[in-house]
């Protein structure tokens, strides 16, 4: 029987935790044990954990490099989840004894192989750039750098579809589809193009050429 990894999330974006809670859930090898929105209320609680994700921005404003260092006095292992934007950060977060960083762009399967890496000591393949950027998927100033999976998603909901519809059209479920949602959001607001709304993440799509496009990877 495979070993359970203990996970805990320091992290302040209540969608993104409960699209990974509720993949976690169905992942008999990782297991979830704590997810708290500061790393104050992660040390009060003092849960055994082997790998800590942790938000490179949280809403706090707390130093990484330091949140990597009290994390990593625990004897738990530091994995960063940040932007493709912050690589200006990543010498101190990785001096602070960070174990790696993921971009917010990689998917659950991607972050799954990362923390089982981390634990067997092997090591994890940068995560500072985006994956998979497809037609219209950005690069250039202003418009982020999205997968095929996220411009098949956006696509899809900015063409009028509900959430629930808009999952089942690009194949995953409906939590998945509401995390990469916030991701996309995110992307765009880190571009300089705030994105809150289905209104606003319509005006990102046709203002980038998305809609009416085949699907990424056809």
């Amino acid at each position: 029987m495979a070993r359970v990894i203990s996970l805990a999330a320091v992290e302040d974006d209540r969608m993104l935790l409960s699209g990974l809670a509720a993949w976690l859930a169905r992942t008999p090898d990782l297991r979830l044990r704590t997810a708290t929105a500061t790393v104050d209320e992660f040390l009060r609680r003092r849960r055994r954990t082997d790998v800590v994700l942790l938000g490179l921005d949280l809403a706090d404003r707390s130093d990484p490099a330091e949140n990597v260092r009290r994390i990593a006095a625990t004897g738990a292992r530091v994995l960063v989840v940040g932007t493709a934007a912050d690589p200006d950060r990543l010498p101190a977060v990785r001096a602070a004894g960070a174990a790696a960083h993921l971009t917010r762009d990689r998917d659950l399967n991607e972050l799954a192989r990362a923390v089982r890496r981390i634990v067997a000591g092997r090591p994890v393949p940068a995560g500072v750039t985006s994956a998979e950027p497809g037609p219209g998927g950005g690069g250039g100033a202003g418009q982020p750098a999205l997968s095929a999976q996220e411009q098949r998603l956006l696509r899809a909901y900015a063409s009028g579809l509900t959430l629930d519809s808009a999952a089942r059209s690009t194949g995953i479920r409906p939590a998945t589809a509401r995390t990469y949602l916030e991701r996309i959001k995110r992307k765009y607001r880190d571009a300089g193009r705030p994105t809150y709304t289905k209104l606003d993440l319509a005006d990102r799509a046709r203002e980038d050429g998305l809609l009416g496009q085949p699907p990424a990877g056809a």
